[in-house]
């Protein structure tokens, strides 16, 4: 391995921390089901990141807006960033049961075990759903895939995933006290691991992937993750990736899916929405953190994102508790 392609995986590295970091998970809700054919269950969209996990068996995962359903197999893992609606059974196309009516309360800290099905092959699933601040999440988080697959291989090449996979299937991580905590920390641990291998793995198969992996987009993603408050214009980031700005521009836009000055908008946005539910600092103060020197022009900014003004969205959010930020 050479140096330049060292300093590509630091910084992919990097920039996976500082897209996850700000999520602030805060509660997980998992299960063990044991399920045998015939079976097929729907599951409706989550606000939260999901987990499935193949145990023993197999099944299909079907999304909409996708044509080929998923089959998944022994030791595989699927992760849904967004805690996308899908169906899952036995095979493609099996009459489904709602999950509300398997479990009709999935509250943080929880866990539960499923048994269901008829006399065919059993498959057994691990399942994790990991809530988080969706407010939060940075703008390319939000650009993820609806899920991200690894395969048995891919997991087991990734030796500290498959032992905490294999740990939270064969003990009871939420008994005994601070058995939410564990159980948080556990599923927090497989979720990063698998975000970390995904975007490695497939790294050229997915536009939002590649850009993760562009050493040039990369850098520019992680100063705009890290520094949204410097006075950055298209001819900076440019210069920060390498790349001259036209040729920046066109491939940013192609892999990112957006112009590089509307993803710094959006991340400077999502960090003024989360310091004005978060904390009692004043709007002039916050347009400064994100880098605007004039207030006038943050509340436009605002605006435009995210259809109301400063002040609506804090009186409309949660209340702001005083902090060590608030000024």
């Amino acid at each position: 391995m050479n140096v330049s392609e060292q300093s590509r995986i630091v910084r992919d590295r990097d920039l996976l921390s500082e897209l996850l970091a700000p999520l602030r998970l805060h509660g997980v809700f998992h299960s063990r089901w044991s399920l045998a054919a015939p079976w097929g269950i729907a599951g409706d969209s989550e606000d939260c990141a999901l987990l499935h996990y193949i145990r023993e068996g197999e099944c299909a995962v079907e999304l909409a807006g996708r044509s080929e359903p998923l089959l998944l197999r022994r030791g595989d893992l699927a992760v849904f960033p967004h805690g996308t609606a899908h169906r899952l059974g036995d095979r493609p196309g099996r009459d489904t049961v709602p999950l509300v009516d398997l479990l009709p309360r999935r509250p943080p800290g929880a866990v539960r075990t499923v048994r269901t099905g008829g006399p065919g092959p059993r498959t057994e699933l691990i399942c994790g759903g990991l809530h988080y601040a969706a407010a939060a999440a940075a703008p390319l988080y939000r650009a993820l895939p609806a899920v991200l697959v690894l395969d048995r291989a891919a997991v087991e090449s990734e030796p500290m995933l498959a032992d905490t996979l294999g740990r939270i299937s064969a003990d009871d991580v939420h008994t005994g006290p601070g058995g939410p905590l564990v159980a948080l920390r556990a599923f927090e641990m497989v979720f990063v691991l698998a975000m970390r291998a995904a975007l490695s793995g497939l790294a050229h198969s997915e536009p939002l992937l590649r850009a993760v992996g562009h050493p040039a987009v990369a850098a520019a993603l992680l100063a705009v993750q890290t520094r949204f408050a410097e006075p950055w214009t298209l001819e900076s980031l440019a210069a920060e990736a390498g790349l001259s700005r036209s040729a920046f521009a066109a491939v940013f836009r192609e892999l990112v899916g957006e112009p590089p000055m509307a993803h710094l908008t959006a991340r400077r946005m999502q960090e003024a929405a989360r310091l004005l539910t978060e904390t009692d600092m004043s709007q002039a103060r916050i347009a400064e953190r994100v880098g605007y020197r004039s207030t006038a022009g943050f509340h436009l900014a605002f605006r435009a994102w995210s259809g109301g003004t400063p002040g609506e969205h804090r009186r409309t959010a949660a209340p702001a508790a005083p902090s060590a930020v608030s000024e």
